[in-house]
């Protein structure tokens, strides 16, 4: 019998979240790897990081240079498109993520909402474009670059601040709905400009979380918009949400989306069940309790529980801890190698 052809990483990642037939599962990072460790390694700190392209290139390589993963994801945080709409910004030291000040909103409703002539050539959007285009040269074409746009309920958050947000979808649902619109062009807008610079895939990240709204919510304000970026998009989509989800993921598996990366606070076997192969799960491994406060052993028991529950792609539930041990994060390729040769022999 003939043994499965190796492939590239951009192969193992593309096919997967395709749903295609794999050498062994792809180990992403739809979400930061980026650590204080690594940062120090390559002299590239936040903020300047998250803002000069240079430096963003330089940390945002060493999650496939130096850890062994499948991808490459440049946009460390949740916060450049808002940083060039113009929010109230915080941008903190190497140990701590820069935040928009969602206390101080920028915009009160639909009517406000307008996106700045000059909002690609943005510093702090350039940073990932830009990115994107030297991390290519670097490393050729056989590693995936997963860019990252945000969706228009986490974009919300960021430019009406989250209480006055959420009272208004009580309050004026239909005032809501118009303000989802117009902020998906912006979500639009930031992912072609990636994926003209080269990125392979996006992460979708929209925080419609299950500690702040139900999955009615979802269905009700975010399933068609979601349906529509799939097709406005033209490259897998990875939606995030954090939180507990499995009460959404069966409208999650009716999006259309490449894949659904999801939290650590949903069982993943219960998360297949849920989804029913409507879409592929990228996750699920527990950030700040396994992979900051635990050992290499511990990583692997969940890598292991995740892959035995029949997720398709392994990856840290978000963007983890900056001060989040090497060894870790280096025990997660290790275990999913030594899971597909036990599992997937040749």
């Amino acid at each position: 019998m003939n043994e499965p052809k190796q492939m590239t990483p951009k192969e193992r990642v593309l096919n997967a979240l395709a749903g295609k037939p794999v050498d062994r599962p792809p180990v992403s990072n739809p979400t930061s790897i980026a650590t204080v460790e690594l940062m120090d390694l390559v002299d590239a700190p936040f903020p300047e990081a998250c803002r000069n392209p240079e430096l963003n290139a330089r940390l945002a390589v060493t999650g496939h240079t130096q850890l062994g993963f499948d991808s490459i994801q440049p946009y460390f945080s949740i916060i450049q498109e808002s940083s060039a709409l113009g929010c109230d910004m915080q941008w903190e030291q190497k140990d701590n993520w820069p935040t928009v000040r969602m206390s101080n909103p920028i915009w009160r409703g639909p009517e406000d909402v307008r996106i700045p002539p000059n909002f690609l050539e943005h510093p702090d959007n350039r940073a990932v474009t830009e990115s994107i285009g030297m991390i290519r040269q670097e490393v050729g074409d056989d590693v995936p670059i997963i860019g990252k746009t945000m969706g228009p309920w986490t974009l919300a958050y960021h430019v009406f601040g989250v209480e006055p947000f959420l009272l208004a979808t009580i309050d004026d649902p239909d005032e809501v709905m118009r303000s989802l619109h117009k902020l998906k062009e912006i979500s639009v807008l930031f992912g072609q400009a990636q994926i003209d610079a080269g990125a392979d895939a996006l992460t979708f990240p929209d925080h419609a979380t299950g500690d702040l709204v139900s999955g009615e919510y979802y269905r009700r304000f975010l399933l068609e918009i979601h349906q529509e970026m799939v097709e406005r998009l033209n490259v897998p989509l990875i939606l995030h949400i954090c939180g507990k989800t499995v009460d959404r993921m069966p409208y999650i598996a009716q999006s259309g989306m490449a894949a659904f990366h999801f939290d650590s606070r949903n069982d993943p076997a219960e998360a297949i069940d849920a989804v029913d192969d409507g879409i592929r799960l990228v996750g699920n491994l527990n950030n700040p309790e396994t992979l900051y406060a635990r050992g290499p052993e511990e990583v692997r028991q969940e890598v292991y529980r995740a892959l035995e529950a029949g997720v398709q792609l392994i990856a840290p539930e978000c963007a983890i801890p900056l001060k989040t041990r090497l060894e870790n994060l280096l025990e997660i390729p290790a275990a999913v190698q030594d899971w597909a040769a036990e599992r997937m022999p040749g």
